[in-house]
């Protein structure tokens, strides 16, 4: 069940709802709200501060049930941890833990005044914000495969009010906004492989653009179109599937007519068996979440058509299977890409290069766009870098860099910043082409970003290596659907200007 979010404006004492959330910190110091509730209740949390059931500590969730002079039903008391130090990280936790505490409560609706808590350095817009996208991240369940289930005979959450005035609303509508691009790339990133192939990424696209109206239109070409145009490199990949590649672009138009538009690309490996260059088994099923530069762009779209931002936005997916079989490409292969730069194959698991250079070369000639962006799942040497925690970040425009550092900041979806000098250009170099399409076990993320830079001379380029972000490891880990939220920041930063 998808959350529904709104504004709330009555005393916390006052509200009439199945539950109300309010904090305290460590110390038994109460937020404002709690102050509240607790004067109205006649000293109840001030109590089970004193008797230690509330600790404050962060993360820990307490519930008083039905206490005499307030209007909800129930209190639940999150621990904000210590009052020094609180910050925007902690804030951010703390609404995903309420989210999670009220998810497993039989109540159809909470008012949360979470967002009256001060954090330094973010107005109430950004509170609004950050609340609804933890409770909606939170919240998020996967049921696309499960057998369904049979409807609860208790209630369930539905519905979340954060306190806020009109000062807040800005913030609650992007909320709901990047929410709603973020759980559209944590689904598509979720499915398996077998009903997420590159035909069922193009008929997503191609939905969402005519549930949009004139603004948004969509475009696919199929692997034929791109042969006669020349994607040798991208072409070559998809070879050895059944499923044929596809390349996908979505135009949004909300800028000036004839502003060059903003341009995001994502890999959209929809299967990634490393190709004849085999990956181990173990751990092999992860590599459906090879598609997550795809679905984070395209839910960078729809978070953007929904915001309505003010700029020209165009979304281009390159999308593939890459399988072994007679017809794959190889080791030693020598590739003509779309840009005419020859390259050899010296590991078909290098892949994901070989679809973006021939997208981003396209994305340059047909859109001539402002600013390139791509997004990818491309190394694990970017996971061996910087983990789980960030993005890695690579351009030769520090504006663009820092714009992006700024919007990951903002959001924190955090990315950082790895160089893309040319002392690492010579790891590329190949006897039999123009260029390798891998420059050896060191610095394999920085190299695979010098790469793609062969191919955006010219451009206002950028790459995200999400490799590490993307999804959340283990046999259960989910699609985290970053970095959605950062690009989406990035577009409300240009359509403000």
């Amino acid at each position: 069940m998808t959350l529904q979010f709104s504004l709330a404006s009555a005393a916390p004492e006052t509200v009439d709802t199945p539950c109300v959330v309010v904090g305290v910190y460590e110390g038994g110091v109460l937020s404002s709200a709690a102050a509240r509730i607790d004067s109205a209740a006649e000293g109840a949390i001030k109590r089970q501060v004193e008797s230690g059931d509330i600790t404050g500590k962060g993360g820990s969730a307490h519930m008083l049930f039905a206490p005499a002079g307030i209007g909800a039903r129930r209190v639940l008391v999150m621990g904000l941890g210590q009052q020094k130090g609180f910050d925007a990280a902690r804030y951010q936790r703390v609404n995903a833990d309420a989210a999670r505490a009220l998810g497993k409560l039989p109540i159809d609706g909470a008012v949360s005044y979470l967002t009256e808590i001060d954090v330094p350095g973010r107005d109430a817009a950004w509170r609004v914000r950050t609340a609804v996208l933890a409770a909606d991240h939170a919240s998020y369940r996967y049921t696309a495969t499960f057998k369904p289930r049979e409807k609860s005979a208790q209630p369930e959450l539905a519905s979340v009010a954060f306190a806020g005035g009109a000062d807040a609303q800005p913030g609650l509508d992007q909320g709901i906004a990047i929410a709603e691009g973020v759980r559209f790339a944590r689904e598509l990133a979720n499915l398996p492989p077998n009903i997420c192939n590159p035909v069922y990424i193009a008929s997503q696209a191609q939905a969402f653009a005519a549930a949009s109206g004139d603004a948004v239109s969509c475009r696919v070409l199929d692997h034929e179109e791109m042969e006669k145009l020349g994607f040798g490199s991208l072409l070559a990949v998809g070879r050895g599937s059944v499923n044929k590649p596809r390349l996908i672009a979505l135009e949004y138009k909300g800028g000036i007519e004839g502003d060059a538009p903003y341009a995001f690309v994502g890999k959209g490996v929809t299967f990634d068996s490393g190709g004849i260059s085999l990956k181990p088994g173990a751990g092999m099923e992860e590599m459906k979440f090879d598609m997550g530069g795809a679905a984070s762009v395209l839910g960078a779209f729809v978070a953007a058509v929904k915001m309505g931002v003010k700029t020209n936005l165009v979304c281009v997916v390159p999308a593939v299977e890459n399988m072994p079989d007679g017809e794959s490409y190889r080791p030693s292969d020598v590739l003509t890409s779309l840009s005419g730069l020859t390259i050899e194959v010296l590991n078909t698991d290098a892949e994901g290069r070989l679809i973006l250079c021939d997208a981003l070369t396209w994305t340059a000639q047909t859109y001539k766009p402002h600013t390139l962006i791509d997004a990818a799942t491309l190394t694990g040497a970017c996971v061996i870098a910087l983990g789980k925690h960030a993005t890695g970040l690579m351009s030769k425009h520090d504006d663009l860099a820092a714009e992006l550092l700024a919007a990951g900041e903002a959001t924190l979806d955090r990315a950082w910043r790895l160089p893309l000098w040319d002392d690492y250009q010579t790891q590329l170099e190949s006897g039999f082409a123009d260029v390798a399409n891998i420059g050896g076990k060191s610095a394999g993320a920085i190299t695979a970003g010098c790469f793609l830079s062969r191919f955006t001379e010219g451009q206002r380029w950028a790459h995200l290596d999400i490799a590490g972000t993307a999804w959340d490891e283990g046999r259960k880990g989910l699609a985290t659907g970053r970095p959605v939220p950062l690009l989406a920041q990035w577009l409300l930063d240009r359509s403000e200007k």
